[in-house]
């Protein structure tokens, strides 16, 4: 079984997982403790499906494999937080700011991130399918090996710039833009990262996507 191959059944196992998790889990758990009227979101929580979280400050906290499918997250501070392996799949995180947030294999499948400041987030091996961007500010994003529809792949490299400070991956070249090598029309760059390896996101096409340097 080719690399391409294997990386397409663990996309669909992973989403699979996601939906059977959102199922079993529909209402929010949320793990909070409360301390002179204000609430305090804590880092041992597993699941906040469908919760509402609109302008909570969530920012700077560990959130590694946190559920927040169908969350209502506008205005939401993640800035700084760890979301590496969550779930936001249908979440909705208009003008959010996520600046230097991880997150490295999440699923933001249908997921809304417009207006979102999404300044050195880490969005690399991340399932980013039917995904909003619309005005999101990824300046400095590293979107590395992540996966993208392919007319979000164009608008984004209109306005994609800086270098991430984590990775030291340019955004441009984490989305395969091409800037005079192949474009960025999903057939991505030929470019190299910051530690001479071959980079570029992977692109859905039809559905499901395989990598654009074959």
């Amino acid at each position: 079984m080719s690399r391409n191959w294997r990386r397409l059944v663990m996309v669909l196992l992973a989403l699979l997982l996601a939906a059977e998790w959102v199922l079993l889990e529909a209402t929010p758990a949320l793990a909070q403790t409360v301390s002179q009227n204000s609430v305090t979101y804590s880092s041992k929580a597993v699941n906040y499906t469908n919760a509402e979280l609109k302008g909570e400050d969530l920012s700077n906290n560990d959130f590694v494999g946190a559920v927040f499918a169908a969350a209502d997250m506008r205005r939401a501070d993640f800035s700084g937080s760890d979301l590496t392996n969550a779930i936001l799949t249908k979440g909705t995180l208009l003008d959010a700011n996520l600046e230097g947030a991880n997150l490295t294999g999440a699923l933001v499948d249908r997921v809304t991130f417009d207006r979102a400041n999404l300044r050195n987030v880490l969005f690399v091996e991340a399932i980013a399918t039917r995904t909003r961007f619309f005005d999101a500010d990824i300046t400095g994003a590293d979107f590395t090996d992540a996966i993208l529809d392919r007319y979000q792949v164009a608008q984004l490299c209109e306005r994609a710039d800086g270098i991430n400070p984590v990775t030291g991956v340019p955004t441009r070249v984490s989305l395969g833009c091409g800037d005079g090598s192949r474009g960025a029309n999903g057939a991505g760059a030929s470019s190299q990262g910051a530690d001479g390896g071959d980079r570029g996101g992977l692109f859905a096409a039809d559905g499901w996507g395989a990598r654009d340097r074959l």
